[in-house]
């Protein structure tokens, strides 16, 4: 079975670039969001050319530095949390991961002891 299956599903848009920003891998959720720039065809596509000003030096600036990202949005009556997020592989920086999921918009919050 294919180790990560489980997100190709996944209610959530995934996406995984490498260090230089080339997109890896893409889940349906992340491939019908990002389907009017061509869907799963950006796979082999530079992130960063998905990306305009001054969003593009932005996501340059978190490549380079390995820098979390993360932030709240409302387009078209949805709103998102966007995780942007450097990944490893072998303990070495590998690229990044952003992870967006729709949320409410009022949300219960916990603090937990």
């Amino acid at each position: 079975m294919d180790e990560h299956i489980w997100v190709k599903e996944f209610p959530a848009a995934v996406t995984v670039c490498d260090a230089e920003g080339i997109i890896l891998e893409m889940n349906d959720k992340a491939a019908k969001t990002f389907e009017s720039d061509g869907g799963y065809k950006l796979v082999g596509s530079n992130v960063l050319d998905c990306h305009p000003e001054p969003a593009r030096t932005k996501t340059e600036r978190l490549l380079a530095a390995r820098e979390k990202n993360v932030y709240t949005i409302e387009k078209n009556g949805v709103k998102k949390l966007i995780y942007q997020s450097p990944w490893y592989r072998d303990g070495q920086y590998a690229g990044f991961v952003e992870l967006s999921l729709e949320i409410p918009f009022e949300m219960e919050h916990f603090i937990r002891k």
